[in-house]
C-alpha cells in the first residue's frame, strides 16, 4: 500500500512539473502550443526499429505504414474487409458517439489502425466496445499511437501482432489558450485522473501511464511486446 501511495505521489509531482512547463511554453509561444519549451523532438524517425532502452521515436500523425500507400483516414471510419471489422483513421472529436452507434451491427474482433486524435473520444468508445463485449486486434504492420491505445484497452480480449506498433506520449486536456498556472495543473490533474481510473476499469496496470508523462508531444514511446503482456494492455502477441 506504501509502495502505490508513492507512485502515485511520484506522478502527482510529475503532473505539476509537466503543468509549469505547459504554462512557461504557452506564454513564451504567444498561446500558440502546448510543446514543452526546449524540446523539439530529436528522435529517431518512427520507421527506425525499436530494441529495449532505444523506444522514443519521433511523433507524426500521419506515419509512412508498410505495403500501403494511401494514408489512414483523418477521422474514425468502422469498415469491414474479407469478414473482419477494421476502426481505421485519426480519432477526431465527435467520432466516439458517431462510431459507438455502429457497434451493434458488428461480430468477432474489430482491427485498430490509428495515430491517435481525441482522448476524450477514445475513452468513451473504448468504454463502448467493452460494453459491446467485442475483442480488439492489431494487425502486421498496425500503428495504435497516442489516444489509441485506450482504445485496444477497451477490448474484452486484446490481440496484438509482434511488427504492430503501440506508443504513447503526454496528452493535453482541453483547449489550446494561455491559462493559468492553477487551471493548467487542475486540467491536466483530472484529464489524467480519467485515463488512470479507465486504464483500472479495463484491466490495464496503470504502470502503462509513466512512460506517456515522461515523453513529449512531439516524440512517442513505443512499447515492447513485454511491456505490452506486462501492463496487459496485450493478453495475446500473434505472428
Amino acid at each position: 500500500m506504501n509502495g502505490a501511495r508513492r507512485w502515485l505521489g511520484g506522478i502527482l509531482v510529475l503532473q505539476l512539473v509537466l503543468a509549469a512547463f505547459l504554462v512557461v511554453g504557452e506564454l513564451s509561444k504567444g498561446g500558440t502550443s502546448l510543446t514543452l519549451p526546449g524540446t523539439r523532438p530529436n528522435s529517431p524517425n518512427f520507421d527506425q526499429p525499436i530494441r529495449p532502452g532505444d523506444q522514443t521515436r519521433r511523433f507524426t500523425d500521419t506515419p509512412s505504414l508498410p505495403g500501403r500507400e494511401d494514408p489512414l483516414p483523418d477521422r474514425l471510419l468502422l469498415i469491414e474487409r474479407d469478414g473482419v471489422w477494421h476502426l481505421e483513421g485519426a480519432i477526431a472529436p465527435g467520432d466516439s458517439e458517431r462510431i459507438a452507434r455502429q457497434l451493434s451491427n458488428i461480430e468477432g474482433p474489430v482491427a485498430l489502425n490509428s495515430p491517435g486524435g481525441s482522448v476524450e473520444d477514445a475513452l468513451r468508445l473504448g468504454r463502448a466496445l467493452r460494453l459491446t463485449g467485442v475483442a480488439t486486434q492489431l494487425q502486421p504492420g498496425a500503428i495504435c499511437l497516442s489516444a489509441c491505445p485506450y482504445l485496444l484497452a477497451g477490448g474484452t480480449t486484446r490481440m496484438v501482432a509482434k511488427d504492430a506498433s503501440v506508443g504513447v506520449h503526454q496528452h493535453y486536456f482541453g483547449e489550446s489558450t494561455i491559462l493559468p498556472a492553477f487551471v493548467a495543473v487542475e486540467n491536466i490533474q483530472r484529464g489524467q485522473g480519467r485515463v488512470m481510473q479507465y486504464l483500472v476499469d479495463m484491466g490495464i496496470d496503470p504502470r502503462l501511464m509513466q512512460h506517456g508523462l515522461v515523453t513529449a508531444p512531439g516524440d512517442i514511446y513505443v512499447l515492447t511486446v513485454a511491456e505490452l503482456t506486462e501492463y496487459q494492455l496485450a493478453t495475446e502477441i500473434i505472428d
